[in-house]
């Protein structure tokens, strides 16, 4: 059943250099109980596409066309004002940042942090919310709950904060979980404890998550689906068996080739020439052609469209001709 449908957006940044094309025409579908990840490298406007929903976006960002449909209501999301956001934000969708220090009031208890959202939302007193916030640290595995709540962001390590975050994400038990890089910042044994608790809390209460990463080698393990963004653009959406099988754009190709591996070499990895594309004047066409190996001249002069070609396979890429 659907719960997310994004058709057609549009969202620019206003710099002094001039407008930053971040998101430009995407469209997407985001199923209940569905893992969807959006790849791509830093620059590709990922963490733009999924701030986008709950409208978390910094305030040079201007949300030009389309739509973010809710469902079942099939509420736009661009069109509510603030305060209706807010009834959405945390009670229906949560968010989990790449940098849970940057978001943790430092002058707060973690504990009060958690039980602020559930009042907020659930209209029950503090001290029923302080209860369920007990609750929810033992249900995330934390040792000692009690303990671990009545302690300020400072006093915790870095892996512990980010369960923090989560628990904030899904104190009122939202429909979506949208986690932007939740172990950017995390050693790589942290970063395993926080997937494996990401992947049983979809499964134990049936939320849809989209995961924002640049690591591919997260994503299989995690995720039911995968969309590939390149400069503001998804070239390619696959569920993850056949797109780890059998990817069919280049760039896919190339993030794959990418990835290292126990039985290569470090000389064997692959790279991929040049960097992201200037946002304020893409390049014409395909926005890969400059970095693909595979351009022709077509790719120069036409943006080639994402279309279904095999079994809700969708690549924007002119070798599918």
């Amino acid at each position: 059943m659907k719960l997310i449908e994004i058709s057609n957006l549009i969202v620019y940044y206003n710099t002094s250099q001039g407008l930053v094309k971040a998101v430009d025409n995407v469209s997407l579908e985001i199923s209940r109980g569905e893992a969807l990840a959006i790849v791509g490298e830093s620059g590709s406007g990922k963490t733009t596409l999924a701030l986008s929903i709950p409208r978390l976006l910094p305030d040079n960002a201007r949300i030009l066309g389309g739509s973010i449909w809710l469902y079942p209501e099939k509420v736009d999301l661009t069109k509510l004002s603030e305060k209706e956001l807010r009834r959405i934000r945390g009670r229906r969708i949560g968010v989990v940042f790449q940098d849970p220090m940057t978001y943790l009031n430092p002058v707060m208890k973690v504990g009060d942090q958690i039980a602020e959202s559930i009042v907020y939302h659930q209209n029950c007193s503090l001290k029923e919310a302080k209860e369920k916030v007990l609750e929810l640290l033992k249900k995330l595995k934390i040792p000692d709950a009690e303990n671990v709540a009545s302690r300020y962001p400072h006093q915790l390590s870095g892996g512990m904060k980010q369960r923090v975050m989560i628990s904030i994400a899904i104190s009122c038990n939202p429909e979506l979980l949208i986690a932007d890089e939740p172990t950017t910042a995390l050693d790589v044994t942290v970063q395993a404890e926080v997937l494996e608790l990401l992947r049983n809390l979809i499964q134990e209460l049936k939320i849809a998550l989209i995961l924002v990463t640049h690591d591919l080698g997260i994503v299989a393990e995690t995720c039911d689906k995968v969309a590939i963004m390149y400069a503001g653009k998804i070239v390619e959406l696959a569920d993850v068996y056949n797109l780890y099988r059998d990817p069919k754009h280049p760039y896919t190709v190339g993030l794959l080739d990418a990835v290292p591996t126990i039985k290569e070499s470090e000389s064997k990895i692959s790279i991929i020439g040049g960097s992201i594309p200037d946002l304020i004047n893409p390049p014409s066409g395909c926005r890969f052609h400059p970095r693909c190996p595979y351009m022709f001249e077509k790719c120069r002069q036409e943006e080639p469209p994402l279309v279904n070609f095999d079994k809700n396979r969708y690549v924007a890429c002119w070798l599918m001709e």
